[in-house]
């Protein structure tokens, strides 16, 4: 799993007053939980936009005034209107404890359904899974090569042995249909008999 490593400072006061003026000056206000206590701490918005404005998933390793802790973004808010990051949650990573996380899918292979004229759906772009911090994936590789028309790859139809895939066992994650082009297609040959 890849990681970014940002820095921050700890925060004397706790409050809206303070969060407004750290925001003033181009800083978030940030809480880290899932250790021995929580962390209140302020980290520069610029630091943020490369973990938060992102399709992948990574770890985040923090550095509060000397001390590292390697942690994942919980929850982050935002103003309504102008899209600025005003709150972040942390959770510090246990090395012992296993993690669910949300994790891109990425489609590998060329489907003969899709070179016959089919149409890929894909259902499902990320996926929970269960893993330690150190078995976390990047992402979940889906072969679509024995996709042919009007068969799908299911979460049941995945075994890997480092993680475990937390979705209903019958989630359908992509799926080969038929297009129009070929149902027309279809339709002429049967015609032409």
């Amino acid at each position: 799993m890849k990681t970014i490593a940002i820095s921050g400072s700890k925060r004397g006061n706790v409050g809206k007053r303070d969060a407004k003026e750290l925001r003033y000056e181009g800083k978030v206000p940030a809480v880290l939980y899932g250790g021995n206590e929580q962390i209140h701490f302020a980290v520069n918005a610029s630091d943020l936009k490369a973990i938060i404005y992102t399709p992948e998933v990574q770890f985040v390793e923090i550095d509060i005034e000397g001390t590292k802790v390697q942690a994942i973004i919980q929850d982050s808010q935002f103003h309504p209107l102008n899209e600025q990051i005003l709150h972040v949650d942390f959770f510090q990573l246990n090395p012992e404890k296993p993690l669910t996380m949300g994790i891109p899918v990425k489609l590998t292979g060329t489907s003969p359904g899709v070179k016959m004229g089919g149409k890929l759906v894909q259902k499902l772009r990320k996926l929970r899974v269960k893993a330690l911090p150190a078995n976390m994936p990047q992402n979940v590789e889906v072969s679509i090569e024995p996709l042919e028309v009007g068969k799908s790859v299911r979460v049941r139809d995945l075994k890997f042995d480092n993680f475990e895939i937390t979705n209903t066992p019958e989630d359908t994650i992509v799926s080969v249909t038929t297009s129009r082009a070929l149902r027309q297609a279809e339709q002429e040959a049967a015609k032409g008999k």
